[in-house]
């Protein structure tokens, strides 16, 4: 799951969704406000990023709320929930939906000094979809011309004897540069919805410096182009950034450095917070949710806000035990989950009822039929599917507070079905993924999305699309595939939505995945901090921050 950004200059995309923050100022961007300091630190929380820093293979929200401060891309998305707008771009142009010709602002540096060129995202496009290169988020390339002859799928998985065919190229015949400042974006088909996607960190430009060395190398010291620049990574223990000083676009930092402590719990990142040794938390644990215990705990440096995510749990569709949709219908029917948001999260959170947030465009309310609490429906469904041997698992990373409600989910799929279900929990979010994208998982286990950019696409295509880059369980319906398909390359935004509904029918009768609830976020801040914003996705704007 992942993340998104902030807004400058326009760019016409129709799309926009509700980011509702109380306890956040919105200032003035431009400078600092009357005794504001101009330097300063601030220590916020964070975890063990899942990978190296490289934004084409970053798909989890630790590694990816520091890419969003490292890079500045072509689109960014407002703080306050609209249009995606346009950043480095100076303009995107099209006649067709098919043809884009892109103009970057000149001018604009590295962290390294060197400037940014149509060509280092030329380069950088290319090195992502590029299938030997391994990005995780190659996919989010298909729609460009040429896709399909520099990304080849391995035919049994990553730990299989058989090994992907070379590709047929290394560049995609759809990009070309034009001059320093333009380059060219031709897709296979017209796809109204492919500028709002630009604001996603896996199209970030790559400076020169990152075709010299390995990206695992270039990971652990990254260098970007947006407003904080890469200090140094401390493995669970922290990661520093500074201001960039250099940095020419809108949102320049009003603070100089930023620490990002790596928790392996979030209760000891809360007492920090309550005690001034932390200046934000972005979801304070579930224990200080009864009574409103946070909000007695911290005052005035509460802040409630809804963001566009969901919470799931997933299945590992490539363990043969669970790959009859009625067994999985059937524990999603067996999970009560207005129950789950009333005594675990005590309201903070909703019930979902549908396979996409409906905070994003496009995005439709109860449409997840399988989200439905029916006991008896369980258990008929469970009778037609054989029964379900053995000890189902339900994994969670141990380092955030999910421990009470996979408990909650697993009572209830013992009590309502009489399956032996027990949650375990695994240490860091680090090893969590790492098992998940090994494709080890031998039993159910926690996911969440939190969109990547404002369409219902990105709840679609990266989840149930066969290869899809956060497709973990590896669910595949040609049917599915083929919606989703036409979906993406069609020509106007109202007729992408209408094939995607399409899909979704499809996508809840197989029951890949269990939407459990709605996010709802409850963070804090020291006094310390005298204005800040959350962005689009409720993630601290660290460049809106003034103390």
């Amino acid at each position: 799951m992942r993340v998104s950004k902030r807004a400058s200059g326009a760019l016409a995309v129709g799309a926009a969704f509700a980011l509702v923050a109380s306890g956040c100022s919105s200032g003035d961007k431009s400078g600092g406000g009357s005794g504001a300091s101009a330097d300063g630190a601030i220590v916020i929380d964070g975890g063990q990023p899942e990978n190296p820093l490289v934004p084409a293979n970053t798909t989890e929200t630790q590694g990816g709320k520091i890419l969003d401060w490292l890079f500045t891309g072509l689109v960014e998305y407002p703080n306050n929930g609209g249009a995606p707008q346009n950043a480095l771009a100076e303009s995107i142009d099209t006649t067709d939906s098919k043809v884009f010709k892109i103009k970057i602002k000149p001018n604009t540096k590295f962290h390294d000094g060197s400037t940014v060129k149509a060509e280092n995202f030329v380069k950088a496009w290319n090195w992502a979809a590029y299938g030997p290169s391994g990005a995780q988020n190659a996919s989010f390339f298909a729609d460009i011309q040429g896709f399909n002859d520099v990304y080849t799928e391995d035919p049994d998985g990553p730990d299989g004897p058989k090994k992907a065919p070379e590709p047929k190229a290394k560049e995609m015949s759809g990009l070309k540069v034009v001059d320093e400042t333009t380059f060219e974006v031709t897709l296979a088909a017209p796809t109204a919805v492919f500028p709002t996607k630009l604001g996603y960190s896996a199209f970030m430009p790559l400076p020169d410096v990152f075709f010299t060395q390995t990206p695992a190398e270039f990971g652990k010291k990254p260098v970007g182009n947006g407003p904080a620049k890469f200090v140094s990574w401390q493995d669970d223990v922290e990661i520093k950034l500074t201001r960039f000083d250099d940095y020419s676009l809108r949102d320049k930092m009003h603070i100089k450095d930023v620490t990002v402590k790596l928790y392996q719990d979030d209760t000891a990142a809360y007492n920090d917070l309550v005690s001034g040794n932390l200046d934000f938390q972005q979801q304070v644990p579930v224990s200080s949710l009864a009574g409103d215990k946070w909000k007695t705990d911290l005052g005035d440096r509460a802040i409630t806000s809804t963001t566009p995510s969901t919470g799931i749990i997933a299945f590992p569709i490539y363990d043969k035990r669970f790959q009859n949709p009625k067994l999985r219908a059937a524990i999603s029917h067996a999970i009560n989950r207005q129950e789950i948001t009333d005594k675990i999260f005590f309201g903070n959170r909703k019930p979902a009822d549908s396979w996409a947030n409906p905070l994003t465009p496009g995005a439709a309310p109860n449409n997840c039929t399988a989200c439905v609490f029916d006991v008896a429906k369980a258990k008929q469904l469970l009778t037609e599917a054989g029964g379900f041997q053995g000890k189902l698992t339900l994994s969670y990373n141990a380092d955030a507070s999910h421990k009470e409600w996979m408990e909650a989910v697993a009572q209830q799929i013992k009590t309502n079905l009489g399956i032996d279900a027990v949650a375990t929990g695994v240490p860091t979010f680090a090893v969590f993924r790492a098992n998940i994208n090994a494709h080890k998982m031998t039993g159910a286990y926690r996911a969440g999305w939190q969109q990547d950019y404002p369409d219902v696409e990105n709840w679609v295509n990266p989840l149930y699309v066969t290869g899809g880059s956060s497709n973990d369980g590896q669910y595949s319906n040609p049917k599915v595939d083929a919606l989703a398909k036409e979906a993406s390359s069609a020509p106007s935004i109202d007729e992408s939505h209408k094939k995607f509904a399409e899909a979704v029918k499809i996508i809840d009768e197989d029951v890949p995945s269990m939407p459990i609830y709605f996010g709802g976020q409850q963070s804090g801040r020291s006094d310390k901090i005298k204005k800040m914003e959350l962005n689009n996705v409720g993630e601290l704007d660290i460049t809106s921050v003034e103390l």
